[in-house]
């Protein structure tokens, strides 16, 4: 096996771990993406506040940040037709620009996708424990059924990514489908005084600035639309279907967040103090509308977080074990498992490393003396906030490369809409978040974040520099595994 880049054989460590390569369709990388997004998940806990933002017309901001992510899609599914790999982002721009910045960005997407999946391990734990308190009286701490789900998720992965992606999806599909039903429902039931208000710009919050307010908060409602990318190895014809997954999960997306902020603010009755002052909007919502059936959205968000969590960990922890494989991260993290092909270290470091998050951040609080327990909600949007910083840099470095990418391997192939118009407007479509959540006079901890990114990407420039000197050779390695290579 030769690097197609280079022309120079793939070091032997690499060739022999391997992922089980050809195992998933287009459906199951859509599918897995869509629950990595965890709409249920990500609805229940983000629209309250960009409602409070935006105002009545915050479906308006929704639907910008739909289009600015199908920005970044082009960029990835341009990555992934040239060079498709485990690494995503990672090998496409240290390809584009060399082994320090590919070290750098895989320490920075790594620690941030940790970050973000220690939101969503708390979350899990703790809507378990809002629903069963709420269905039962009992009250169990979240970070026990936090680390009992966590535990089953994880042997799950361990088996195979083609029975952990299926059972992804089909928890995704529920969810979906109770989302729907809630929705279309609450539509329904207000079919007497219906209007198109969510939808005039008039109704923004102070107009154009109410847009841009919102337009950050809504861009976080899809982070994990990149998951395709990451299980390429394992997919069949990776270099087609990365892209049309992608695509595909975006749009589906755009139009269910579209169909359940309307029917939100809809069930509100357009009252958006009424809907930011709800715990979950949605869940209110749906009580109003289904009564004794409103159980159904609790179980859509169970499954939303489980859905999430087991997507996310399989496509997260690929990219930190391709890392590892090619020799950017401790080499034990690139281990494949003989039989099963799945990257079972890279599962365990992934995991152990947001548990420790989560430990580390609770001590913070307590020593901090903010509050006697940490509530996993203000955790969930604490940590998905400050991992969210690290991977939105890792989008906008992935937009200034893909033109680089083309002009120096396939010159031939460079279109200047497609490879530098749409990464460009995707650039500038992510400087509008990260000066959102670089602002000065936030609350605490929000406004030490920015701070401890820049802190973090001084330290990963800084290893990466070191470690590439001292391996001359980790250029050749990086993105030398292609997922279609036999």
């Amino acid at each position: 096996m030769t690097d197609p880049g280079t022309g120079r054989p793939v070091p032997r460590a690499a060739r022999e771990h391997r992922l089980l390569g050809g195992t998933l369709g287009t459906v199951d990388i859509a599918a897995a993406t869509m629950a990595n997004i965890g709409p249920a998940m990500s609805f229940y806990f983000g629209f309250g506040f960009l409602a409070l933002t935006a105002g009545v017309a915050s479906p308006l901001t929704i639907a910008a940040a739909g289009l600015a992510v199908a920005l970044l899609g082009n960029t990835l599914a341009q990555f992934s037709r040239a060079h498709p790999s485990a690494g995503g982002f990672i090998t496409f721009v240290g390809r584009s620009f060399g082994p320090t910045s590919a070290v750098t960005t895989a320490l920075l997407a790594g620690l941030g996708y940790i970050i973000g999946m220690a939101a969503v391990i708390s979350i899990s734990g703790g809507f378990v424990q809002i629903t069963v308190e709420r269905y039962s009286g009992v009250r169990l701490p979240w970070i026990v059924w936090s680390l009992l789900l966590t535990a089953a998720s994880v042997a799950l992965m361990v088996r195979g990514i083609a029975v952990s992606t299926k059972v992804a999806g089909f928890f995704f599909g529920i969810e979906l489908l109770v989302l729907v039903v809630v929705s279309v429902a609450t539509i329904v039931g207000h079919g007497g005084h219906l209007s198109l208000s969510p939808f005039e710009p008039s109704r923004l919050k102070d107009g154009f600035k109410g847009l841009a307010q919102g337009f950050p908060l809504a861009v976080f409602l899809f982070v994990g639309w990149e998951n395709s990318a990451a299980l390429a190895e394992e997919t069949e014809d990776p270099r087609r279907n990365v892209g049309r997954a992608v695509f595909c999960s975006i749009g589906i997306m755009s139009l269910s967040y579209l169909l359940f902020s309307y029917a939100t603010v809809t069930g509100f009755d357009y009252d958006v103090a009424g809907l930011g002052a709800a715990q979950i909007p949605f869940v209110t919502v749906a009580q109003r509308t289904l009564g004794g059936f409103a159980f159904l959205a609790y179980a859509a968000g169970l499954t939303s977080t489980l859905g999430a969590l087991i997507a996310g960990t399989n496509s997260q922890a690929r990219l930190v074990f391709n890392a590892g494989r090619e020799g950017m991260l401790p080499s034990f993290i690139g281990y494949v498992h003989p039989t099963r092909r799945t990257p079972t270290y890279a599962i365990a470091t992934f995991i152990s490393l947001a548990l420790l998050i989560i430990g580390g951040w609770g001590a913070g609080h307590l020593l901090g003396g903010r509050s006697g327990s940490m509530d996993p909600v203000r955790f969930f949007a604490e940590a998905s906030t400050m991992g969210s910083i690290l991977i939105l840099l890792v989008y906008l470095a992935s937009n200034v490369a893909l033109p680089f990418y083309y002009r120096r391997y396939r010159p031939q192939e460079f279109r200047a809409v497609r490879h530098l118009v749409l990464p460009g407007l995707g650039a500038v479509a992510i400087l509008g978040p990260l000066g959102y959540l670089a602002k000065p006079g936030q609350p605490a901890p929000y406004d030490w974040f920015p701070w401890l990114a820049l802190a973090l990407v001084i330290a990963a420039v800084g290893y990466a520099t070191v470690l590439t000197r001292r391996d001359p050779e980790l250029g050749d390695r990086v993105g030398s595994v292609v997922a279609d290579a036999e």
